[in-house]
């Protein structure tokens, strides 16, 4: 247990205390300029102010996200695997999407993705936490969930994907075999490991 006071006893900074946490704060924005702007996406530049002097900084405004942790009655995870244009590569993911339907709940959204993606349902749904996925230049959020009592959606009601999404594929993996392939460097999306670490974490606590 720390204080604001417990200064390390060999190194720099304090021991944390256990209520720890993100704090909300605001700089002063000069001037701010629309660089880009989409329904899914926008860019703009702040100018943000402190004693020291102004800095420029880029800001992308996505729509926010959520992810799945789909398990099936054998302890198998649900990966898809998919075209990533940016960094060239079809990436095992979990079921994931934007929260593009205006005013959609996380939730609802997640059941969408799952169906939309991996062409299976849910009985159970948890959600687990949210995250901030790349604080350094995005505003995205991300809201992960855990679903288990999996069924498929029959084949009349599955959606007709498109553009990458048409070349999906649909694997299940032993979780224990997922954190081995982060760990192999076969899985490397951000959210997928760290949905795998969270799974396998609530297991343990």
């Amino acid at each position: 247990m720390g204080g604001v006071n417990d200064h390390h006893p060999r190194l720099p900074g304090r021991i944390a205390p256990d209520d720890l946490a993100d704090v909300p704060e605001s700089w002063p924005v000069a001037s701010t300029s629309s660089i880009y702007s989409k329904p899914f996406l926008s860019v703009r530049t702040d100018e943000i102010v402190d004693d020291s002097g102004s800095y420029d900084r880029v800001v992308v405004e996505p729509k926010g996200a959520v992810g799945v942790i789909a398990l099936d009655d054998e302890d198998r995870i649900l990966l898809i695997q998919q075209y990533r244009h940016p960094v060239g590569a079809r990436l095992l993911e979990l079921p994931a999407g934007t929260r593009d339907v205006v005013g959609e709940p996380p939730l609802l959204a997640a059941q969408r993705e799952l169906a939309e993606e991996g062409d299976v349902r849910a009985e159970h749904w948890d959600e687990l936490f949210s995250l901030v996925v790349t604080p350094g230049y995005s505003t995205e959020t991300g809201t992960l969930f855990r679903a288990t009592g999996l069924y498929p959606v029959p084949e009349v009601e599955r959606t007709e994907r498109e553009a990458e999404e048409a070349a999906i594929t649909q694997w299940w993996m032993p979780i224990d075999d997922a954190l081995q392939a982060i760990y192999d460097g076969r899985i490397t999306q951000a959210l997928t490991i760290i949905g795998v670490l969270a799974e396998l974490a609530r297991r343990r606590s």
